[in-house]
């Protein structure tokens, strides 16, 4: 018998890791989208921006932060019963995600700051109903979140006054 639970540890361990290395790879694989296909460049150096905005090199590092926190917190939700009972939440993190991959190429490759704009206030109000979904199932994964809604809403109050700056 203890061999038998011990069998089935290793299992549940092994299940385990393997679903947070899953997100993990969810989560890099749509930051690489969004960095694969576009760069800041000279288009961007060249726009009127505001005085508050970061410098350039604060981004990757937060954003790297970001998107393992966010790994980490569909793993939680995800570990309650995988994508079968939590369909809802992890489906409505993946749209946020999508918005998030789609926001880089609308703004940097398209030079769209006003499409962007349109696409940030999306992932805004799906990353802020995933937050209150993963609060639910589990309250810290909803906490996890909570700098990421924070960055999100900086970056879209950025994005505006960039827009608008440049429009």
């Amino acid at each position: 018998m203890a061999e038998g639970a011990s069998i089935s540890l290793k299992a549940s361990v092994a299940r385990a890791a393997l679903g947070l290395v899953g997100w993990l790879v969810l989560c890099f694989a749509a930051a690489a989208l969004g960095g694969l296909s576009s760069r800041p460049g000279d288009w961007y150096a060249q726009l009127r921006k505001p005085a508050w905005t970061p410098p350039g090199w604060l981004f990757g590092p937060v954003w790297t932060v970001l998107y393992a926190v966010m790994a980490v917190a569909a793993w939680l939700v995800w570990q309650r019963g995988g994508f079968t009972a939590q369909f809802l939440p992890l489906g409505v993190f993946l749209l946020q995600l999508l918005f998030n991959a789609l926001w880089s190429p609308l703004f940097f490759g398209l030079h769209k700051p006003g499409l962007a704009f349109a696409d940030i206030v999306l992932l805004w109000v799906a990353l802020g109903a995933t937050l209150v979904m993963f609060w639910k199932v589990r309250p810290v994964a909803g906490l996890l979140l909570v700098p990421y809604l924070v960055w999100v809403t900086f970056a879209s109050a950025l994005n505006f006054a960039i827009w608008r700056l440049n429009g």
